[in-house]
């Protein structure tokens, strides 16, 4: 990385990352904008998706990878590809997905970089690499902090940081609420919301904020096993929800398990409400206490009760 070539990875992905230390901001610019008008196209069947609204669907068949919090760590992100090697599955197999759980940047060195090279995937395997939106890309009003992303443009593009930060702005309302793996599991970066009780609930969540709680409990609610129903969050946004709550929702949506990011963890990943919801963190250091991140490389057709059948899935480093 301190030379800004990777070539150990596959020459395509190398040449990204590379790009990634190199782009000006007009082609940053034209890389969001460009990624963002595809998102906002992507409708009905597109290979083995089924996009509705900010929702997407998925046949219970081929392979995942699923990785959760970057937050500009672009390290991470070129550890967990070339341990899984999962750039070549997207290039050889027609069936291989690659989900991001959301929050790309903030808090990391990188996170212009690791932007540029998930869009670049995006913009490569278009109908292979699913996006989803994490509180750190929620809407005006829901700013996280610390939101050290318009800094970071700045200090790289000058005064052309503002300009592309606000076409970043625009990509966020395109990224996915929920991801929906028919009759095996969910993906929502935090948490559920109580009162949704169909799909449509789901996938226009953010056409209904703020006039419905919906988007703001699924970018920012945290799974809690002391709490009944629901409960303040403190994180100022959001709720804490007991394992009723999960329970009720995962048989509302004919699914198994619940898998999400959003909460750092000592090894990676941990397991909530007896085993029905996984989360997945996926990068390491400094401001977050982790020794491990972790991802999910699972195929799709396998049924999981319990979050700990799926643990030999889950794959810490």
């Amino acid at each position: 990385m301190n030379n800004r070539t990777v070539p150990c990875l596959p020459e395509e992905l190398s040449r990204i990352i590379k790009e990634a230390f190199e782009v000006g901001p007009r082609e940053f610019a034209e890389t969001v904008e460009e990624a963002t008008e595809m998102l906002s196209r992507e409708n009905g069947d597109i290979g083995n998706l089924n996009i509705i609204g900010r929702m997407v669907k998925i046949r219970p068949h081929g392979e995942a990878l699923v990785i959760g919090d970057m937050h500009g760590d672009l390290e991470s992100l070129v550890e967990i590809m070339l341990k899984s090697k999962f750039q070549r599955r997207l290039a050889e197999t027609s069936d291989a997905i690659l989900i991001f759980l959301g929050d790309y940047g903030d808090r990391g060195l990188l996170s212009v970089e690791l932007y540029y090279t998930v869009l670049k995937l995006k913009l490569l395997y278009p109908e292979k690499v699913v996006l989803m939106r994490g509180n750190h890309e929620g809407p005006a009003d829901l700013l996280p902090s610390p939101h050290d992303l318009p800094n970071q443009l700045r200090a790289r593009f000058g005064e052309k940081g503002i300009e592309v930060y606000g076409r970043i702005r625009e990509l966020f309302d395109q990224l996915y609420n929920a991801v929906l793996v028919e009759e095996r599991c969910i993906m929502i970066h935090g948490g559920v919301p109580l009162e949704a009780r169909t799909v449509d609930d789901l996938a226009y969540a953010h056409a209904l904020h703020p006039e419905q709680s919906f988007l703001e409990d699924m970018l920012w609610s945290d799974p809690d096993e002391t709490t009944i129903t629901v409960e303040p969050s403190p994180r100022g946004a959001g709720r804490l929800f007991g394992r009723q709550v999960t329970l009720d929702f995962l048989r509302r949506f004919k699914v198994d398990i619940l898998v999400r990011g959003h909460e750092s963890s000592e090894e990676g990943f941990k397991i909530d409400h007896g085993g029905k919801i996984l989360t997945l963190f996926s990068r390491k250091g400094t401001p977050y206490p982790n020794t491990c991140g972790a991802y999910l490389d699972v195929e799709l057709e396998h049924r999981f009760e319990t979050v700990e059948e799926l643990i030999p899935y889950v794959h810490k480093f």
